[in-house]
């Protein structure tokens, strides 16, 4: 059984027309197991969070093939590829991207409703409960600080109980302890559901406690298998 949860082959992706195409990612391949932590770690511009956009289903590569969890995600219309990220994949953003005319709990149960889950707001009780914050469930996020807001957007990624993670700068917009804070409670999670977990960051530390790190630079993978965190920059 093939144990590989992501798998990249050959993938080229350019954004923009004309004079202003920019040519994001240049052949990238590889492979993340099942139930590993991988960071994404570059230069800024080296196509890290565009990598993850593509990992998750937001970005369609030009060229090559995308396997997530078995399904090669080419072979998807539109419909398909949004059934099946809303099942397998939750995505944590730096900007939170919660509703503000929804409470904590209306923004965790969104995923479950638009799946046509019946028991929707149990389970985005229990992911609130699960991330601390039961007692403020019919906060709105104006009356929530980031790191709430961010363990709210943490509860809303998690609660389909998708197999595999995939977070862009989550501590970006915290405070450094504000940000240990969430990324010890994000790595706990993970490690209970033995869910799989990819993320970007240029935080040194938080690329540290990854079981393996994968460098970009200008749209390619780097020649270093295991970079030196000193020349990870934002």
């Amino acid at each position: 059984m093939n144990s590989s949860v992501v798998e990249l082959d050959n993938v080229h992706l350019s954004l923009g027309r004309g004079a202003a195409l920019v040519h994001v990612l240049k052949g990238v391949t590889f492979n993340i197991e099942r139930g590993e932590t991988v960071g994404l770690v570059g230069p800024s511009g080296s196509g890290k969070s565009t990598l993850l956009m593509i990992i998750a289903g937001l970005e369609r590569p030009d060229a090559g093939t995308v396997k997530v969890d078995g399904t090669a995600l080419d072979r998807l219309d539109e419909d398909e590829l949004a059934r099946f990220r809303g099942a397998r994949i939750g995505i944590v953003f730096q900007s939170f991207h919660l509703i503000p005319t929804m409470t904590a709990l209306e923004n965790v149960a969104i995923p479950l409703e638009l799946g046509g889950e019946r028991d929707a707001f149990a389970r985005a009780e229990r992911e609130l409960d699960a991330v601390g914050l039961a007692d403020r469930r019919a906060h709105y996020p104006s009356q929530l600080s980031g790191g709430e807001q961010q363990r709210v957007a943490l509860a809303r990624a998690l609660v389909p109980r998708p197999s595999i993670l995939v977070a862009d700068e989550p501590t970006g917009n915290l405070d450094e302890a504000t940000g240990k804070t969430i990324v010890d409670l994000m790595l706990a999670l993970k490690r209970d559901r033995g869910a799989t977990l990819i993320l970007v960051t240029h935080d040194l530390a938080l690329a540290a406690r990854c079981e393996r790190r994968i460098r970009l630079r200008s749209g390619r993978i780097d020649d270093e298998h295991e970079p030196h965190l000193s020349a990870v920059s934002a």
